[in-house]
């Protein structure tokens, strides 16, 4: 008995130390289990970050970096230019890795922006209500009467080509939606029992809204960050692809599209195929972790 209760406690021992100390980790390993594409999906955006802080050091040559008599290299041919050269003998490995650094920087910013200030107004116009929600709810339905691609180009033409630009056009056209659906999930929120407790006992509105009503509606803000952001990328590379986006002496996803697609498709196609096929993955895998996201921390999906 006595060697048993020895040989419990050591085992009980053993799964102690191998138990994680932070619940982070069991809480990646199960959404890993349960949503593989989710996860998937997270490891080709994390990837894509790293790739893109890392530019300097994985890209074997310089994005402007010019050898015109290398000019129009087809891919997989030299193991120096594995994905072949453009017009300029420009290394197109080497410009879809910096590429990167454009497209996410500007994603995850005017995304990052657009969520966080969209949240803090749809929780104040629901909470406020009357003639303030009325008149915020009237710009946001003015704004969102403009096809966003529109809006964007307009205000691209306006503001010029620019990465800062493009970060702004993004926040506006983003801003409107994040403002919906937040302001329709406090609506239920604000009438909540712990919600009219607070009101009860004397808590402020501005204390309401911070300390109550905003960790409830931050499932919502994370799904819908991540959801945004595939579609963010996408407008960044088309309004680079229209040639009122990132200039383009700038190597960015969406130029590289443009010149392959527009100018030298017959002589090689291969310029616009990789920065397609790029955005294409990273997009869908964007998607993939949102809805994954989406299943795990909506509590009416959570079942299923």
């Amino acid at each position: 008995m006595l060697v048993d209760r020895t040989q419990e406690t050591a085992a009980a021992e053993t799964l102690a130390a191998l138990r994680p100390k932070s619940p982070l980790p069991v809480a990646l390993l199960r959404f890993c289990a349960q949503q593989p594409l989710g996860a998937f999906g997270a490891a080709v955006i994390i990837f894509a970050v790293v790739a893109a802080v890392l530019a300097p050091m994985l890209a074997p040559y310089s994005p402007t970096a010019i050898e015109v008599a290398e000019k129009f290299t087809p891919p997989f041919s030299s193991s120096e230019q594995f994905l072949g050269t453009d017009e300029l003998g420009r290394d197109v490995l080497s410009r879809l890795i910096f590429g990167a650094r454009i497209s996410m920087s500007v994603s995850l910013l005017s995304v990052g922006i657009a969520i966080s200030a969209g949240t803090l107004i749809g929780i104040f116009s629901a909470y406020s209500g009357g003639k303030t929600d009325l008149a915020i709810q009237r710009l946001v339905d003015t704004m969102m009467a403009f096809p966003a691609i529109i809006m964007a180009l307009a205000l691209m033409a306006a503001l010029g080509a620019s990465q800062t630009n493009v970060i702004v056009a993004l926040v506006i056209i983003l801003l409107p939606g994040a403002v919906r659906v937040v302001r329709s999930q406090v609506l239920s929120i604000k009438e909540q029992d712990y919600t009219l407790a607070a009101r009860a006992i004397g808590a402020g509105s501005t204390r309401i809204m911070l300390r109550h009503i905003l960790p409830n509606v931050m499932a919502t803000y994370i799904v819908l960050s991540t959801i945004t952001l595939g579609y963010a990328i996408v407008v960044e590379a088309s309004l680079s692809f229209l040639g009122v986006g990132i200039p383009p002496d700038i190597a960015s996803w969406g130029g590289m599209l443009n010149l392959g697609a527009t100018t030298y498709i017959d002589v090689s196609p291969w310029l616009s195929v990789f920065p397609g096929i790029t955005i294409a993955v990273i997009v869908f895998s964007v998607n993939l972790l949102g809805d994954s996201l989406r299943d795990v921390l909506d509590p009416k999906l959570r079942g299923r």
